[in-house]
């Protein structure tokens, strides 16, 4: 037998480090070639790492959480062979001092493999998980898993709460920041710290336009896919976007050079079971409605799903986001660097106008955007929101390409 030393391996587009999300395997197990032995988060995306050998796991380099460098340790295996050491060629010189080295199998019950909603209501049930017993992939606790423990496990004391006063609480529940929330709250810190942003909030009468989604969406057979709004608000925002290229742009820092896009690659805010992800609607100005409607659909399951790959989580050149019926009246949302603008739908409600002279009930919506003031002026940016103002309140106008 020999050993096999697998280094990180390049996953392009200049990465020189990734995080272990999650280890598919443990020491001991016998893997197949190109069989998946773990999960790494690049600053782009989440990557699956496959087995480059068949054999069995004798050390595995870190934790959720920790960073490896491309071309360190990663993984050994034990192979078949004459006993000499084989290993993957290093993409990248030693790691520095300091670098994580690598360990062996981690103490049972060092951490939980479970889904936050998981996590919630087990805390809300006052169960330690670390008693559950997993029977998903790598011990994984399933619904199903902490459902059996609740109707046949041993019973959690509580104490009993009088009359007068509820029971405490007094568990702590530490959540390593890992993975894409760790990239979230990375790129969400950088965005707020290096750009200046300019927030304009304006509202919007959009009665007219819900009457056109109404009836047209009365109009589509049954089974297919009802509009909502966001589909013809992405619709005026291409359409006014071509007069304020400054807003449809990119900053390349490095070069200190601005990248104005003539084609709009719309991103698409999206809440997902993972965290926040902004899959991309490509050439969005070629779109109709109904391929709009259709493309941010498509572009948001694939993110809530999983299955967007990184092309489809990249590129974007300004970014709509919205909470749908959580809304609210008004948001401060951050903007998706290197982009300059991202527009922020709230609610739309019914209330009391003046309209033509009269008072009178009027679906109302805001719209909270925010703007790189380092590049986009205060005039500009409210010039904009205006334009798109218009096209909403003044439907028809969504359908005309000057």
């Amino acid at each position: 037998m020999s050993r096999f030393v697998f280094r990180m391996p390049d996953l392009g587009e200049g990465t020189v480090e990734a995080e272990v999300v999650e280890w598919k395997v443990k020491v001991g197990d016998e893997v197949e070639e190109d069989s998946i032995i773990a999960e790494v988060m690049t600053d782009k995306a989440a990557v699956e790492v496959p087995a480059p050998v068949s054999g069995r796991v004798v050390s595995l380099t870190g934790g959720p959480g920790d960073m490896v460098a491309v071309g360190a340790e990663l993984a050994v295996f034990e192979v078949a062979g004459d006993g000499e050491v084989q290993e993957t060629p290093a993409a990248v010189a030693a790691p520095a001092a300091g670098q994580v080295a690598p360990v062996e199998a981690a103490p049972a019950a060092s951490r939980v493999m479970t889904s936050p909603a998981i996590r919630r209501k087990a805390r809300e049930a006052g169960i330690d998980l670390t008693t559950v017993a997993g029977s998903g992939p790598g011990g994984r606790i399933t619904a199903g898993d902490l459902e059996s423990y609740r109707s046949e496990g041993p019973a959690v004391a509580v104490q009993a709460a009088s009359p007068a006063q509820a029971a405490r609480r007094e568990a702590v529940e530490e959540i390593k920041v890992i993975g894409l929330r760790r990239l979230i709250a990375q790129r969400m810190s950088e965005a707020k710290r290096n750009i200046p942003h300019f927030a304009y909030v304006e509202e919007v009468d959009v009665t007219e336009l819900e009457a056109l989604r109404v009836h047209l969406n009365g109009r589509l057979p049954a089974g297919v896919e009802r509009y909502t709004l966001l589909p013809f608000i992405a619709l005026g925002l291409v359409r006014v976007l071509a007069d304020y290229p400054q807003c449809n742009a990119h900053y390349d820092e490095s070069r200190g050079v601005l990248l104005r896009h003539a084609g709009v690659h719309l991103g698409i805010a999206t809440q997902t079971p993972e965290g926040l992800k902004v899959p991309v609607v490509r050439h969005a100005e070629t779109l109709t409605l109904a391929g709009m409607s259709a493309a941010i659909s498509a572009a948001a399951l694939a993110a809530r799903s999983g299955k967007a790959s990184r092309d489809q989580l990249s590129g974007s050149t300004i970014t709509l986001t919205s909470l749908g019926k959580l809304g609210g009246i008004v948001s401060t949302p951050i903007i998706n660097a290197p982009e300059m603008a991202i527009i922020g739908v709230n609610r739309a409600v019914e209330r009391p106008m003046v309209h033509n002279g009269s008072i009178t009930i009027r679906r109302m919506m805001n719209l909270s955007s925010s703007f790189d003031h380092r590049f986009v002026d205060g005039h500009d940016a409210a010039a904009m929101i205006q334009a798109l103002k218009g096209r909403l309140e003044y439907p028809a106008t969504l359908f005309i390409q000057d």
